[in-house]
């Protein structure tokens, strides 16, 4: 099996080289040599390019005389879920969706997120007891990374 932590050094060269702010979210081997990458960019979107050297490195420098290998590199997608904390950070102020492990689903602007946990804003129209008026009130939620199943980047077409 290819060691992972020979495929992630040729990675970071090749990233640390182009300096552009791309950092890997996923790096998955399988017993049968298929790699997978997932890289994101701290600002702005992975383009193809980005791929392609990544991949052209650890291509060249791993021999498949050696051991034969399956290589695919890709940026993380806006239809998967936040992995690591960069993704977190690049996406504050953005909404998001996040499941919880009690399966509570709660919805809002991401507006911190650490190692510990995150924080989303959510905007609410309540009805003022007594009276037939709603008034617009601004919730502000934290939730602990270990109670955090899932949380998904909410496309809008707006």
């Amino acid at each position: 099996m290819i060691a992972k932590k020979k495929v992630m050094e040729l990675i970071d060269e090749r990233m640390a080289e182009l300096d552009a702010g791309l950092f890997v979210v996923v790096l998955k081997i399988s017993s049968n040599n298929i790699i997978n990458v997932e890289i994101d960019k701290e600002d702005g979107n992975v383009s193809i390019n980005d791929c392609m050297s990544v991949s052209r490195n650890v291509e060249h420098n791993l021999d498949r005389e050696e051991q034969d290998f399956e290589l695919h590199v890709s940026s993380a997608g806006l239809d998967k879920p936040l992995r690591v904390l960069k993704q977190f950070v690049k996406n504050i102020g953005r909404d998001v969706t996040v499941k919880l492990n009690n399966k509570t689903i709660e919805t809002g602007e991401l507006i911190q997120a650490d190692d510990e946990g995150l924080t989303i804003r959510q905007e609410k129209r309540v009805k003022i007891e007594g009276t037939k008026k709603k008034e617009d009130i601004v919730e502000e939620k934290y939730f602990p990374m270990s109670e955090i199943k899932e949380t998904k980047i909410v496309i809008s077409f707006k």
